[in-house]
């Protein structure tokens, strides 16, 4: 099972504080701890909303495009992870060995073809798969 692990954002990273050089090797550390599990596919850090956009969508189908930064930080991202794991349990253990102090971890599953039922047509799945070996070649994997 894919799980998605979103870092929320701080006040501290939406100022676009870096963390101190301790907390980033602990985070390298515990980013090759999952490695060499084969948990992690993807991982990264995100720039403070100042640097981002939202892109509204209204009833009528025009468009909105409303500049960061965002006032909300606890609504924010500032990162993810991407595990692969047997079960969600496994990966809030995963999540729970995280060097944070005073951050918030969320843990989403991935939707799977199942989850859309019959509207995910056999066609439709197939075109998807097309999109995934193009995304993947693509990225030379």
């Amino acid at each position: 099972m894919r799980f998605m692990v979103i870092v929320k954002a701080t006040a501290e990273s939406e100022r676009g504080e870096l963390p101190p050089q301790g907390m980033l090797e602990a985070m390298g550390a515990y980013n090759e701890e999952l490695v060499k599990a084969g948990i992690m596919l993807d991982g990264d850090g995100l720039r403070p909303s100042s640097f981002g956009a939202r892109v509204q969508f209204d009833e009528d189908g025009s468009t909105t495009v409303v500049d960061g930064p965002f006032t909300e930080t606890k609504e924010l991202v500032s990162g993810y992870w991407v595990f692969e794991v047997s079960s969600r349990e496994e990966a809030i253990e995963w999540a729970r060995k995280a060097p944070f102090r005073g951050g918030v971890l969320e843990i989403r599953p991935f939707s799977t073809a199942e989850d859309f039922g019959e509207a995910f047509t056999p066609e439709l799945q197939e075109k998807e798969n097309a999109l995934r070996q193009a995304v993947a070649q693509q990225r030379g994997e």
